[in-house]
């Protein structure tokens, strides 16, 4: 087992919820990029690091803005895969990636899993990939001992959502509401009943992201879920220059 899957099995035989923080790598700059990732890793259980993309389907004004910040900083899939194994001579908190498929792609599916792993990667999050096209990149990351992470939306039927819970070599990422990432004041109302019967089918743990956004989303949700992902909000604190601790220790009081 990598370390994600260890801390999952940890945590679920203690009922702890988990905190997986979103960074988009590279940003505010590649030169504090290294600070932000460890002042982040004092404070959360999973740290997701986002590669800047010019076409970011899944995610809404916030992300986008820091991933065209970092862009315009020339940050690259091979930079994001650098920043990983720099930080990995310095902690040992689970990296998941969050990628689009065009990058990985391009780079190459074999190379990108073989160097990834050499760099110390425990996930990867692919959201354009679809169910049907899963294959190669569920093969590549089973080969090399990386977690595959699906993504399941509100809209996704529950016989499918079972079905897509089935490939994760790690957890299920649900999204709390319809749409792109982004702060939300609410999460949707049908999210805790979805929640309960995706979990009363499978038996994967299962995080809540797009749209959590504060303490109290968190303890309105821990009932029905295994762990949180929070992003366009800490993206947000960053961006405006405020405490990433303080904002992250806020978060996890809530679990």
């Amino acid at each position: 087992m990598n370390k994600l899957q260890k801390l999952l099995v940890e945590s679920k035989s203690l009922n702890r919820k988990l905190l997986s923080i979103f960074l988009t790598a590279g940003f505010p700059n590649p030169q504090t990029f290294d600070k932000v990732l460890l002042d982040t890793a004092a404070y959360a259980d999973i740290i997701e690091l986002g590669v800047p993309f010019s076409d970011p389907v899944a995610d809404g004004p916030t992300i986008q803005y820091s991933s065209q910040k970092a862009i315009e900083k020339g940050v690259s899939l091979h930079d994001v895969l650098s920043m990983l194994k720099n930080f990995r001579k310095k902690s040992s908190v689970p990296v998941v990636i969050m990628s689009y498929s065009n990058p990985v792609y391009r780079y190459g599916v074999e190379r990108f899993f073989r160097e990834a792993s050499s760099a110390g990667l425990d996930g990867i999050i692919l959201p354009d990939v679809p169910y049907e096209e899963r294959c190669p990149y569920i093969s590549a990351a089973r080969k090399y001992e990386i977690s595959y992470i699906p993504i399941v939306s509100l809209t996704t039927s529950l016989n499918r959502a079972v079905d897509i819970s089935g490939t994760s070599t790690g957890f299920v990422y649900v999204t709390a509401v319809t749409g792109v990432t982004g702060v939300r004041k609410s999460v949707s109302r049908t999210l805790p009943c979805f929640l309960k019967d995706l979990k009363s089918r499978s038996n994967k743990p299962i995080f809540v992201g797009f749209g959590i956004s504060s303490r109290e989303h968190i303890i309105g949700l821990k009932n029905f879920c295994d762990g949180f992902i929070v992003g366009s909000a800490v993206i947000e604190v960053i961006r405006r220059g405020k405490n990433i601790s303080k904002f992250l220790e806020n978060l996890r009081s809530g679990l």
